[in-house]
């Protein structure tokens, strides 16, 4: 047995200090963000404090509204005015200049974009949902200078031709 190793260690704080420390990992805090994005859109951004992202939710949201209502009146439109042509009259604001096959065809169209209006609608509020949770999910990761990857492009000189590379690097404290 060795001299030293009668000798009992000593409790160093500043080694505790230069230790590596996580940052605290909160599981719930993807699933917080998800479902106050699912009550209201936008507000998983907000807790994700990504302020900047909520003007493109209500953009996109709106949008994409926008064109669901705009689509669903004009198939409502074209169809009052074929049930009244089938009726016999002849005073809605299409008479003369398109036919009752040409009201046909533009229900059939604006039912078709209203419908892809519908999906583009949901589709948004999925993504805004998924963003929130993304997004809280890559926050609870560090993104310090202690760990980088960085491309690297050395010149051999042996041969004159170039080399290209990836390097990690971590540094702790």
């Amino acid at each position: 047995m060795a001299q030293n190793d009668s000798i009992p260690l000593k409790y160093d704080k500043e080694v505790e200090k230069k230790s590596f420390v996580a940052n605290p990992y909160d599981a719930n805090a993807p699933a917080k963000a998800a479902f106050f994005s699912a009550i209201l859109p936008g507000l998983g951004q907000a807790y994700n404090k990504s302020y900047w992202k909520i003007p493109l939710v209500y953009a996109g949201l709106g949008t994409t509204l926008f064109f669901y209502f705009d689509n669903n009146s004009k198939y409502n439109d074209y169809r009052d005015a074929y049930k009244r042509r089938l009726a016999g009259y002849e005073d809605d604001q299409f008479f003369g200049f398109l036919t009752d096959e040409n009201l046909i065809q533009g229900q059939k169209q604006f039912r078709e974009f209203r419908d892809i209006s519908l999906l583009l609608s949901i589709g948004m509020y999925i993504l805004n949902i998924i963003d929130a949770n993304v997004e809280a999910h890559l926050n609870q990761f560090s993104i310090t200078e202690d760990l980088t990857l960085r491309p690297s492009h050395i010149q051999n000189f042996s041969n004159g031709q170039n080399s290209f590379g990836v390097s990690l690097s971590l540094k702790i404290n």
